[in-house]
């Protein structure tokens, strides 16, 4: 089972072991990084197991400086591996399901 990550703006928050904790400064950040279109990205990547950013890009129809730079993007919250291979990035998946804590 893959791990869950937890988005939350409460430092009293229990976690899980070994669950991720990955904080946005807003719910607009939330919404532009899970949005929908990314969260299928994840699926493609999951389901298909692409061998680089070239065969992903090919997979899904999408230009590779884009594809490039939301991957990097997802890495940087950690829901996205890019393992270096020789001369390419392979694009792994870390994460696929979401539970988003939320305070007033």
């Amino acid at each position: 089972m893959q791990s869950i990550p937890s988005w939350s703006r409460s430092t009293s928050t229990p976690r899980l072991r070994g669950e991720p904790k990955i904080w946005f400064t807003s719910m607009k950040s939330v919404a532009e990084v899970l949005s929908d279109q990314n969260r299928a990205l994840l699926k493609v990547i999951r389901e298909t197991n692409p061998d680089s950013v070239a065969v992903l890009a090919k997979i899904t129809g999408r230009q590779p400086s884009n594809l490039s730079r939301t991957l990097k993007t997802m890495s940087r919250y950690g829901l996205v591996d890019l393992k270096r291979e020789k001369t390419h990035l392979k694009p792994v998946v870390k994460a696929t399901d979401f539970r988003i804590l939320a305070t007033a």
